[in-house]
């Protein structure tokens, strides 16, 4: 059997042994990019069989250039950083993971929220400099009763809701895809946008960026929030536009956030949204765990296994597109 090539455009894993297993199951070794650039890119993946991509960008000039590429597999959920259309023209199909991380952003969505709610860095924060004060640190309120909004309601904002009526907490959403029915079954009431905005007590941000929710938190939904208001965002940074937060911030619009993702990440040394005792940041860790990597390294690398032996993929993005394509 002829030797496979899958090229790995960037990594951020210890190491891609789950993957390597995987792959050398049906012939195919990894190579890794020296770098992100287009450049660095087409050096291993020109005449490769497959591409194994993390956070590098996929773009129309680089698929154009990708002769034998039969298969582009994102170790992740989002494909934003894949052109979709490109890939489809070439004949190649794209798959992501969307299974691997559910309970962790879901508990860590939770975790980011129950830590603005009772205001756990600022009150570690006061103590650790010798300023033993609940003065300090109120108000503080109750979660039961409260009103948790989810923007989405995928697979994990789902286990979002769980843990959130776990608490006490009525849970509302908004997300023109999923029926009033099916929220119910959830024990979730599905609201509009702006009723979702106006009526939540907190705001968890799951939905996928597209278009139309690229920057869907911006200054004018910050204005129709609840003084009080807090917000939660462990999807997509761009769906949050961080100056509008600050502003919002400053004007007592809204009164915190927390934040795992950002538009740009790493952020600026001068971001507004660092030394703010109303903001939580996380540097886009919500996804991980031991497990989940492996989990994420192991079902990325089945999707290209399978396209190379033949076989449809279990996580097909453009599958659709392309079979359209044929005669």
């Amino acid at each position: 059997m002829t030797k496979r090539l899958v090229a790995v455009t960037d990594s951020p894993f210890p190491n891609l042994d789950p993957a390597t297993q995987v792959l050398s199951e049906v012939n195919a070794e990894l190579k890794l990019a020296k770098g992100t650039t287009p450049e660095d890119i087409l050096a291993i993946a020109r005449e490769a069989d497959g591409l194994l991509v993390t956070y590098a960008k996929v773009s129309a000039p680089l698929i154009e250039q990708l002769t034998r590429c039969k298969i582009i597999a994102r170790f992740g959920i989002g494909v934003d950083s894949v052109d979709i259309d490109a890939a489809t023209r070439a004949g190649i199909i794209v798959t992501n993971v969307p299974e691997y991380c559910e309970d962790e952003v879901s508990d860590h969505a939770m975790a980011l929220l129950l830590s603005l709610i009772r205001k756990i860095p600022f009150a570690n924060k006061k103590t650790h400099a010798a300023v033993w004060s609940m003065p300090a640190v109120v108000p503080i309120h109750r979660l039961r009763g409260s009103v948790l909004g989810l923007a989405g309601l995928g697979k994990i904002p789902r286990l979002v809701a769980a843990k959130a009526q776990a608490f006490g907490l009525q849970v509302q959403a908004y997300d023109p895809y999923v029926s009033p029915a099916a929220a119910a079954k959830l024990g979730v009431k599905l609201v509009s946008l702006p009723e979702l905005l106006g009526t939540s007590d907190y705001i968890s941000v799951h939905a996928p960026l597209t278009p139309e929710t690229d920057r869907m938190f911006n200054a004018d939904a910050f204005r129709q929030m609840k003084p009080s208001a807090l917000l939660v965002n462990t999807a997509r940074g761009q769906l949050v536009d961080v100056e509008a937060l600050v502003d919002a911030l400053d004007q007592k619009l809204i009164a915190g956030a927390a934040l795992d993702v950002l538009p740009q990440e790493p952020p600026p040394a001068n971001s507004r949204l660092f030394g703010r005792d109303d903001v939580i940041l996380t540097p886009h860790t919500s996804f991980y765990s031991e497990e989940s990597l492996v989990e994420l390294q192991t079902k990325a690398a089945q999707q290209v296994a399978l396209v190379l032996s033949g076989k449809e993929p279990r996580y097909p993005v453009n599958l659709k597109a392309l079979q359209a394509k044929k005669p």
